[in-house]
């Protein structure tokens, strides 16, 4: 029960962390670790660029901690999602990351255009 409590209070200490285009913006931190996963086993040799610009995304929207481990953890499930689903280099995982660098894009611009 004091767990249970103690949840309810944080959640509602959080909310004025939260912004209106946070789906966006972690469904984006999502993509980004896909991509980062995908690219690095389809050999792209991109090294830590995706996970470089997560940093940034970070940097510029991690107001808080929670904002940060909120960020951080879309992340990580987008890479775990995908590791777990691809263990080479296949079609369908080059299908994959264009839809997420198009669908990436996408959310980048609309974020553009909704962040002051």
């Amino acid at each position: 029960m004091l767990s249970l409590c103690s949840g309810a209070g944080g959640a509602a200490a959080a909310a004025p962390d939260n912004k209106p285009y946070d789906d966006r913006l972690l469904r984006l931190s999502e993509i980004l670790g896909a991509v980062h996963y995908l690219r690095e086993l389809c050999g792209s040799n991109d090294g830590q660029f995706w996970r470089e610009r997560m940093t940034e995304l970070m940097d510029a929207e991690g107001s808080s901690a929670l904002r940060r481990a909120r960020l951080s953890r879309s992340f990580n499930q987008g890479y775990r999602s995908y590791s777990r689903t691809y263990i080479a280099c296949t079609p369908s995982a080059q299908t994959a990351i264009n839809k997420f660098l198009a669908e990436g894009v996408q959310i980048s611009e609309s974020l553009m255009k909704a962040i002051p």
